[in-house]
C-alpha cells in the first residue's frame, strides 16, 4: 500500500516510511511496537494492547511475558480481595437466623467466595468488565481505577477479540478518560462491520459533536436490519444500544 502524501493526523508532508516524521502518527500498514498488531492510520494508541504509538519495548522477552504476569497477579489479587471481604463479613456480622425452609446442613454451611480461577478467560474478562462498569455507575472512581488494569489485561489474554470484546475495551477506555483508545476500538469494530450497532454506539459516545450526529444517523439507519440478526452482544448491551437510539431520535427531532 503506498504511503500517503500527507500525515492523516497533522497534515505534514510524508517523507516515506510507515510513521509521520513530524508527529509520529502511523500510516496504513504500520504495526504496534509492543504487540505487532496493525495500527489505524493516525492512531495515537494501539487498539489491541493500548500502547502509545511510537513506544518501544525495552526487551522483547519482557514485552511478551509482562501482560501474562500482570494478569495473573491481578486475578490473584481479586480472589484475595473477595475472600478477605467474605471472611471479614463472617467475623463481624451476626449470623442471620435460618428461615423455616432452611435445613440444618444449609444453615451450618460456610459462605464461599466465588472461585475466579475456575472461570474461562472469557468469563473472567466479562466478570471484571461488569464490576468496573457497576463501580462507575456508583461513582466509585477509585475502585474503577483499581480494577481497570485487571480487566484490560484479562481481555489482552483472550487473543483476537470479537466486536463485543472490542466494545468492552472501548467502554473501559471511555470511563478512564482515554478517548483516543475508545475511538480506536470503535474504528476497529466498524472497519470489519460498518453497521454493527455496538461500533456505532461507541463511536457516537466518544466522537466530537459534528461527527456524533453522523454516527447517530447511521445507527438509526442500521438498527432494523441489525436487530434481525439477534447477535448475543446486542442482548448483552441492550441498555447501551437503547439509550443511544433514544438520543439519536432526540437529535433527529431537534
Amino acid at each position: 500500500m503506498p504511503t500517503p502524501a500527507t500525515c492523516p493526523s497533522c497534515n505534514a508532508p510524508s517523507t516515506g516510511g510507515r510513521f509521520c516524521s513530524s508527529c509520529g502518527a502511523p500510516f496504513e500498514g504500520a504495526v504496534c511496537a509492543a504487540c505487532r498488531s496493525s495500527l489505524s492510520a493516525g492512531a495515537k494508541f494501539c487498539h489491541r494492547c493500548g500502547a502509545a504509538v511510537g513506544s518501544r519495548p525495552s526487551d522483547p522477552r519482557v514485552s511478551a511475558t509482562l501482560p501474562w504476569a500482570v494478569a495473573s497477579i491481578a486475578v490473584v489479587a481479586l480472589v484475595a480481595l473477595v475472600a478477605g471481604r467474605s471472611i471479614g463479613a463472617r467475623r463481624v456480622t451476626p449470623a442471620a437466623a435460618p428461615s423455616a425452609d432452611t435445613t440444618a446442613e444449609e444453615a451450618q454451611a460456610p459462605v464461599r467466595a466465588p472461585d475466579i480461577s475456575s472461570m474461562s478467560p472469557g468469563e473472567r474478562a466479562d466478570r471484571l468488565y461488569d464490576r468496573v462498569m457497576r463501580l462507575h455507575e456508583e461513582g466509585k472512581d477509585d475502585s474503577v481505577r483499581f480494577f481497570s488494569p485487571m480487566v484490560m489485561q484479562a481481555y489482552q489474554m483472550l487473543g483476537p477479540l470479537d466486536a463485543d470484546q472490542h466494545y468492552d475495551l472501548g467502554r473501559i477506555a471511555e470511563v478512564l478518560g482515554m478517548g483516543d483508545l475508545a475511538k480506536a476500538e470503535a474504528d476497529t469494530i466498524l472497519k470489519a462491520q460498518p453497521t454493527h450497532l455496538l461500533g456505532l454506539t461507541l463511536a457516537a459516545r466518544v466522537s466530537t459533536p459534528d461527527k456524533k450526529r453522523d454516527f447517530y444517523k447511521r445507527l438509526l439507519a442500521a438498527e432494523p436490519a441489525e436487530r434481525k440478526k439477534a447477535l448475543p452482544e446486542y442482548d448483552r448491551h441492550k441498555d447501551d444500544i437503547d439509550a443511544a437510539l433514544a438520543t439519536a431520535r432526540g437529535e433527529q427531532r431537534a
